[in-house]
């Protein structure tokens, strides 16, 4: 098949998926259809929000399918009629067999993760709370369950040690691109050789999950050592962020740490204690080792550095991290 008669149909959601969409088209690959998360409440205003998917795919001119079930008989019958050839899934929901077995080329799936390692919904995060110090992004076929299917091409990237969730993502969101290129390449020319994961797991050992994130498992453990305290922080920065809770003086302050630097110094304090200079430095203890906090905010105010925060807090011995 020339590349001028594949017919793709992309599905996707997030900014992640934009930067995927926008790499087929510069190729010259012809997408007929985009199927993206229907437009929700957002804001003070609560006004209707677009997924940032449907923006890009609105300013190229590509119809834009946003059903609320992926089985609804109308969504299949407007989806087969766009003929496609060729399925493309970035971050979006797990689909039914009736819409991934429809292509004849078959669908497949960018997975920001060296799979099988990291299968789930979060897995940049939690690469990076696990102090993985690589990782990379999969292409693989869609089958019945999520993240499963055979693997069909992986590229690695290193995480280092000043990573965190935004940088790390947007490092993958890059050559992301290219291994879709290079994927939908084998397919039209016959080369690919789908893997097992089974067959790769099994070398493997020890796989991890990657589950969703929530309120949760963003907290911070000040019984954890701090290294693992300040991957977390890394791991979730600059968004949803890893939150704690500042107590003392009858108050119980909820913050968002977004930086912070660690070292592993033996010390006799209740986790959660503070040491400050109260000017510039402000370090928690932890389970083993401190944690200094580098930029946070608290409830009600903006993000700022620690040196902005200890201009207005006073004190500090009276209060704990819990």
């Amino acid at each position: 098949m020339m590349k001028s008669d594949l017919k793709i149909v992309f599905m996707g959601t997030p900014r992640f998926a934009v930067a995927q969409l926008e790499k087929i088209l510069e190729n010259g690959y012809n997408v007929v259809a985009v199927v993206t998360a229907p437009d929700k409440p957002a804001g003070r205003g609560m006004a209707l929000s677009s997924s940032e998917v449907k923006k890009y795919a609105l300013t190229r001119d590509i119809p834009v399918l946003q059903p609320l079930s992926l089985k609804s008989d109308e969504f299949i019958e407007t989806l087969k009629s766009y003929q496609g050839d060729l399925f493309i899934v970035v971050a979006f929901r797990m689909l039914p067999k009736v819409v991934w077995s429809m292509p004849a080329l078959g669908t497949f799936n960018l997975h920001a993760s060296l799979l099988p390692d990291y299968r789930g919904a979060a897995p940049i995060n939690h690469a990076i709370i696990n102090g993985e110090t690589r990782t990379g992004v999969t292409t693989f076929m869609l089958d019945e369950e999520i993240d499963t299917g055979e693997l069909l091409n992986r590229k690695e990237c290193e995480i280092e040690p000043d990573d965190n969730f935004g940088t790390l993502h947007d490092k993958l969101m890059q050559i992301g691109g290219e291994l879709i290129i290079k994927t939908i390449e084998d397919i039209i020319d016959g080369r690919t050789e789908p893997i097992l994961q089974s067959s790769v797991e099994a070398r493997m050992g020890d796989v991890h999950t990657a589950p969703k994130l929530n309120k949760e498992n963003c907290r911070i453990n000040w019984e954890d050592p701090s290294q693992r305290v300040h991957n977390l922080v890394r791991g979730l920065s600059p968004y949803p962020t890893a939150h704690t809770v500042i107590s003392g003086k009858g108050q119980e302050i909820p913050v968002k740490i977004f930086r912070t630097s660690y070292d592993d110094q033996s010390h006799g304090l209740k986790h959660g204690t503070i040491v400050s200079d109260g000017k510039q430095e402000l370090k928690v203890a932890c389970g083993s080792g401190f944690v200094y906090i580098l930029e946070l905010q608290v409830a009600g105010k903006k993000r700022m550095t620690i040196k902005e925060f200890l201009a207005g807090f006073r004190d500090s011995e009276l209060y704990m991290f819990i």
